[in-house]
């Protein structure tokens, strides 16, 4: 029998006395070569040390709190000849890279990984065919991005489809070489048809189509289902907006069967539908007609623009629908079995759904529950259509003339954006003493003085008092110390925040804890109290972001298949797509003076950015914020057009620990707005060439 193999920290650099964080296995654990062993954590980054073999952990030589360096002995590896000795040699390809033949049938067990394959050894070629690609057939092949004798990994593309709707790669279901190529660009495939073949080696393939050892089934056995259900899922995802699409695909394409609860006809939930797209399409045209508003300021000018409502409804619902389509053909593609209809718990491992057709049950092995917010409503409001949401202001069933937004947040301020332009007089009421209290006044006070400008007024410490339904309209009275004389107007749009749907799914009678304001609290695996059901999204607390639930679905998915991972983002960006934009990430200004957190501030204006002025648009200001000492990069904000898609450099570079000088002595195109991150880290700096330096202190 070998020697356990010893297992030492690889090479990390300059590093040094490293703290261990996390212990990620126990004695007696199998693992498979690359499966993370235990997280490092410096000052600029974490880190996880895989194995360098498959086998069973032995002894631990170290545990949480513990300094290591380059060298240092973690553990002893039983049983690792597959994956090599610790520096990498001496592997045994055979007993390490497992492979799939053509029929992939399982060979006798063995003291080692499950082999596919001849039984002397040698590997045998598969065909590699075109799989489920939904309702397309006949789809030409644009590109064969392989040639026989190319060395492919699992998940590489080999050929790229398209079709009227969309381009998709065709991955390779193993890794090996290839042999025999059966197309060439130009002809046409569907489901079935013969692509290559390919030798395989088999690397990272086990008997269950994922890596040797990994574990596909949760690692917390749930328990038994109780009675009978009309559909069953190792997986159920509930709901379908970004976060519950994101789990469920990704659960899919880790193996698992997975069953996806929606209320609504189309998948994608609040955000697809009636939320973040469908108002930035709006947005996007009111922007144009502020464009030909502004353009006689520079010579051009334009007649009064003609709005065809019946037309702008239709393309933005072009936009929704391509999207959401989209999604049904991903589905179908993954094998996600969709169940419609309103969706409640009846016990720890069953969700009643409701639809339109009756009811049904589905029983699950693991949850997520990924069941979003609804939009608040005051209390006390009279029962008129004219009272709207955002969802109904979405619908531009009309243009009013007088329009009161309630709530001066992010989607009240967009909502503003869109009426403004195609031309009702618009009011906006806000109880705090800012609009969008969440950033900082900065950033704010360059969209404030351009909307004050164009809206019919801005209320900042007011509250509404009343709404009484009139024939003439709905009259509004004030409360604050610089309320208005009340006002009549041909609609109200409420738009006071969202509140977590979590009191109505039914979660006491899965045992999930629901706080008191409709949360469900989680761990960093996304776990709920209950340990097989998870939740993401909306649902787990601030911020309630599309963005945010994208990568907890993720982290859920993965935990669901047995992948040791967490959520551990350092920040959510969060964006307005107001005009202008205002955009921030990290630390802010106010959070840092009120947890008496000492930073350095380095602001660059856009007066001095030949692309901003080039625009018409100078009004923007990128901000960061520094550690004092290291300048490492803490938080950022920026307002002006197209700040959130700037925005994204700067969380980036947090992620990275990312110093000042890191941000200054990246190179940026010019002219471009991204360099105003580059200007204000050179503020910071004091090298900044294209204003006068800061006076250092």
């Amino acid at each position: 029998m070998a020697d356990p193999l010893e297992v030492r920290v690889p090479d990390i650099g300059d590093f040094a006395d490293v703290p261990i964080i996390e212990v990620l296995v126990s004695p007696g654990d199998t693992v498979a070569e690359e499966d993370p062993l235990v997280t490092l954590e410096s000052d600029k980054a974490t880190m996880d040390v895989p194995s360098p073999a498959a086998g069973t952990v032995g002894e631990l030589k170290v545990s949480v709190g513990d300094t290591v360096s380059e060298g240092t002995v973690l553990l002893t590896l039983d049983g690792a000849g597959a994956g090599g000795d610790a520096a990498g040699d001496g592997a045994s390809a055979e007993a390490a890279e497992p492979t799939v033949a053509e029929d992939a049938t399982p060979q006798p067990a063995t003291d080692g990984p499950a082999s596919y394959g001849s039984e002397a050894g040698e590997y045998e070629a598969i065909e590699v065919h075109v799989p489920d690609i939904g309702d397309f057939s006949d789809v030409p092949v644009i590109e064969v991005m392989v040639h026989a004798g190319d060395t492919v990994a699992e998940e590489d593309p080999l050929i790229t489809l398209e079709s009227d709707k969309a381009t998709m790669d065709v991955p390779s279901p193993v890794a090996g070489t290839v042999r025999d190529i059966a197309l060439k660009v130009g002809d046409t495939v569907s489901e079935g048809t013969l692509i290559l073949t390919v030798a395989g080696t088999g690397a990272g393939v086990g008997a269950n189509g994922g890596a040797p050892d990994e574990q596909r089934l949760p690692s917390v056995p749930a328990p038994p289902v109780e009675g009978t259900a009309d559909h069953h899922a190792e997986v159920v995802v509930f709901g379908s907006g970004p976060g519950g699409y994101t789990a469920a695909f990704r659960a899919a394409d880790l193996g698992l069967k997975v069953i996806l609860i929606e209320r609504y006809e189309r998948l994608g939930g609040v955000c697809l539908n009636v939320g973040c797209i469908p108002s930035k399409a709006l947005l996007h045209v009111a922007r144009m007609i502020a464009e030909s508003e502004e353009a006689k300021g520079q010579g051009i000018t334009f007649a009064a623009p003609e709005i065809d409502l019946d037309g702008l409804r239709s393309w933005k619902e072009s936009v929704v629908a391509r999207l959401t389509k989209g999604l049904d053909g991903l589905a179908k593609q993954r094998k996600v079995e969709v169940v419609r209809g309103t969706g409640t718990f009846t016990s720890p491992n069953v969700i009643r759904v409701e639809g339109a057709d009756g009811a049904t049950t589905v029983s699950f092995d693991r949850c997520i529950i990924a069941a979003g917010s609804s939009a608040v409503r005051l209390p006390g409001l009279p029962d008129d259509p004219r009272i709207i949401d955002s969802t109904g202001a979405l619908e531009i069933e009309d243009i009013p003339g007088k329009l009161l937004i309630v709530g001066g947040g992010i989607i009240g301020l967009e909502m503003a954006t869109v009426y403004d332009a195609l031309g009702s007089a618009v009011t906006v009421v806000e109880l705090m003493d800012q609009l969008i209290p969440g950033a900082d006044k900065d950033l704010i006070r360059p969209l404030q003085k351009r909307i004050t400008g164009r809206y019919e007024a801005i209320h900042l410490g007011t509250k509404v008092a009343s709404i009484e339904a009139a024939d003439d309209g709905l009259r509004v009275t004030f409360e604050g110390e610089k309320a208005p004389e009340a006002q009549t107007f041909d609609r109200v749009l409420l738009a006071v925040g969202r509140r977590p749907n979590g009191p109505r799914i039914g979660a006491e009678a899965a045992g999930v804890l629901v706080d008191e304001r409709g949360f469900i609290p989680v761990d960093r695996q996304m776990r709920t109290n209950v340990p097989h059901i998870h939740a993401i999204g909306d649902i787990v607390g601030e911020p309630m972001l599309a963005h945010k639930a994208t990568h907890e679905g993720k982290v859920a998915a993965e935990v669901c298949a047995g992948h040791h991972t967490s959520f551990d983002a350092q920040t959510i960006p969060s964006v307005a797509y107001t005009d202008p934009e205002v955009a921030w990430m990290g630390l802010t200004e106010t959070d840092a003076k009120a947890r008496g957190i000492e930073v350095e501030k380095a602001s660059f204006p856009w007066a001095a950015s030949g692309r901003a002025l080039s625009l018409g648009r100078d009004e923007g200001v990128t901000k960061l914020l520094f550690e004092p000492g290291t300048r490492r990069l803490l938080g950022a904000g920026i307002v002006g057009p197209n700040a959130g898609e700037l925005i994204a450099e700067t969380v980036h570079a947090l992620e990275l620990g990312a110093d000042a000088e890191d941000l200054s002595l990246t190179v940026h195109p010019h002219p471009t707005l991204s360099e105003t991150i580059g200007f204000a880290a050179e503020m910071a700096e004091g090298t900044i060439t294209d204003l006068m330096p800061p006076r250092r202190r």
